[in-house]
């Protein structure tokens, strides 16, 4: 019996007007895996994984998530966004920012707030619950809204360069976390990044989109073995052969010009 994937896009297309955002994306994302996702600026890699979200909608093709057609956004996916300052509540303490998607599917107070509170401790930010999100540090808020996207209780994460805003010690320590996570849980998890060492680091599997219309221009597994270090790489022949093939990729397409949509007669 064949397994459903987590997600299929099949033949995927998405046009604003005459300018391809993307074009003929195949893929299936098995249930549990880390995929990375890279491509050359304006490949149309965070509006592939808005598409997945339901926050748009392709102009041809199809995405099917967990069996159904993906047609609007659906608490089954939540999405962690860069911009962590604007996606939390600054009036609502860290812990009721966690609670939200729990208050929101009927969980009185103290239940959402006791799961809350195993959420903060799962990103190791338990003791800054009555804390208010500008109080902390972009890192903390960056790890507030993961937890507020487990608290939705998704089988699948989408991540768009959430580690971008950081500065580097941080963005290592976020990855760490993240690993952590994803290991103890075994969400599903899309993560869009244009950092090459990044997405080697963290991911299963790598695709890296054309951004001249032709699909994915590189679709790999990551056999690296876990569990990773920043301080180590086993392996290194294999990281480095990776890793140049990548960045060969991303630079032939940021010579490339963007295709537009197709005209009709």
């Amino acid at each position: 019996m064949m397994v459903e994937p987590a997600v299929r896009i099949s033949q995927g297309s998405k046009f604003f007007g005459e300018i391809c955002a993307f074009r003929s994306i195949n893929l299936q994302v098995p249930e549990g895996q880390f995929l990375a996702v890279v491509g050359a600026s304006g490949s149309g890699k965070t509006t592939v994984l808005r598409c997945v979200a339901g926050l748009e909608r392709l102009s041809g093709g199809s995405i099917v998530a967990a069996g159904r057609p993906v047609t609007r956004p659906d608490p089954s996916r939540t999405y962690v966004f860069q911009d962590y300052g604007r996606s939390l509540f600054p009036w609502r303490r860290v812990a009721a920012n966690v609670s939200f998607p729990q208050e929101m599917r009927g969980k009185g107070r103290r239940v959402a707030r006791e799961r809350a509170l195993g959420y903060l401790e799962l990103v190791g930010l338990r003791e800054r619950a009555d804390a208010y999100p500008w109080q902390l540090s972009g890192g903390m808020q960056q790890r507030v809204a993961i937890a507020r996207a487990l608290a939705a209780e998704p089988s699948m994460l989408l991540m768009d360069e959430p580690f971008g805003a950081v500065d580097a010690q941080t963005r290592m320590e976020l990855q760490l976390a993240l690993l952590r996570i994803w290991m103890e849980l075994r969400k599903t998890v899309i993560f869009v990044t244009h950092d090459i060492d990044e997405a080697l680091f963290l991911s299963d599997r790598i695709v890296v989109i054309d951004s001249r219309g032709q699909g994915l221009a590189m679709d790999e597994p990551v056999d690296l073995p876990r569990p990773r270090s920043h301080a180590e790489t086993p392996r290194y022949d294999l990281y480095s052969e990776m890793r140049a093939s990548v960045l060969r990729l991303l630079l032939r397409e940021e010579g490339s010009e963007a295709p537009h949509a197709p005209t009709t007669q």
